[in-house]
This record gives structure tokens, sequence and C-alpha cells, in this order.
């Protein structure tokens, strides 16, 4: 991968990672919940995801998941089932106390890992995308493990900057809500964040 490959990788990296999505979303939802520090579990459990699709569609499953109606319906609807799950259980959380430290104990680091994998992991929509674009940005005739290794990595830390960003700054925004209503009615917001996740996923033909 020459560097004005790389470049316009890393260009594209970018718009992929600050488009608004379920990732962003999650990321969000979890900052104002847990904090940036122990939010970094959470962008741990996304990058895992996305290591998965880059592998999905190194081996060439992609092309099986794109090519057959039923493996991508079936990751779909999994895919919006667990974004409505994530959109209910943010409009009933309850509001944190004053103290912006307060821990989550219910939100394990096993648990905020497997939050933003399975909402990462469950999106075909992705897989399907990267099949149509990584390919664009590798040269056959060269050796493909160690290109696939750089646009991983790549992928990776473009997309743990763009995540420790939103998570980052939805921490600080909690810090400057006290009272239960303002707490309530973000933790709302996010819940109709993730329920039009689930919707436009729902919506998404194959």
């Amino acid at each position: 991968m020459t560097w004005q490959v790389w470049a316009a990788f890393l260009g594209a990296s970018l718009a992929i990672s600050l488009s608004p999505g379920a990732g962003a979303v999650t990321s969000m939802s979890t900052g104002l919940a847990v904090g940036l520090r122990r939010g970094y579990w959470n962008i741990l459990g996304l990058q895992i995801g996305v290591v998965l699709q880059i592998g999905v569609v190194a081996v060439g499953v992609g092309a099986l998941i794109a090519g057959s109606d039923v493996a991508f319906e079936v990751i779909k609807w999994f895919g919006v089932a667990y974004l409505a799950y994530l959109a209910i259980a943010q409009w009933r959380a309850a509001p944190a106390e004053a103290d912006v430290t307060v821990e989550v104990a219910e939100l394990s680091p096993r648990a905020l890992v497997t939050r933003g994998f399975l909402v990462n992991a469950s999106n075909p929509k992705a897989v399907v995308f990267m099949l149509a674009v990584l390919p664009q940005f590798l040269a056959p005739a060269r050796p493909l493990v160690p290109q696939y290794l750089a646009i991983t990595a790549t992928m990776v830390a473009v997309d743990v900057l763009v995540m420790t960003g939103y998570t980052g700054f939805a921490a600080k925004v909690l810090r400057a809500l006290r009272s239960p209503r303002q707490q309530r009615a973000v933790n709302r917001g996010f819940a109709c964040a993730f329920a039009l996740a689930a919707l436009l996923l729902a919506l998404i033909r194959h």
C-alpha cells in the first residue's frame, strides 16, 4: 500500500467514523453513564467488532453475506433487536446522582465490551459497505495480508480517536447536568437515537 493510497484510506476512515451511527450513539450514552475512563471498555468492544468485520471481508465470508438474503436478514434483525433493547434500557435508566463520578455497578468492563462489540458486529450494512470499499484500496498483485493489517490498524486507530471524542464529550456534558430532570431528558434523547438507529437498520434492503 503506497502512501498516497494510505492517505486516501485514512480520509475514508475518518469519514466513516465521524458519520453519526449506532457506534457514536453508544459511545456517547456510555460516556454519560460511566465517564471516559470506563467508557474505553465500550470503545474496545466496538473495535473488536470492526476487526471482526474486516476479517469477515478478508476471508470472503462478506461476499457470502452480501449474496445471501437469509444471512443478511438474520444479522440485520438481530442488530435491530439489540438496538431496540438498548433504546428501552436507556429510556428506563434512572437519573444518576449529582456526583458525576458515580459508578454504575451493572455496567462491568465485560458488559461494556460486549455492548460495544454487539453494536458493531450486528450491522450487516457495515460488512457489505466494507466489501464494496476495501478492495478499492488493495493492490491484488501484492501480498494481501500486510495490506489488510495496515487497513485494520488504520481503521481501529481512527475509530478509537473518534469514539474517544464522542465519549469524552458526553462525559463532560454529564458534568454540566445536575438535576434528575435534565439527566432523564438526556437519557430519553439517547433512547430515541437508539430507536432511530434500529429503524434505519430495519429499513435497509439487501
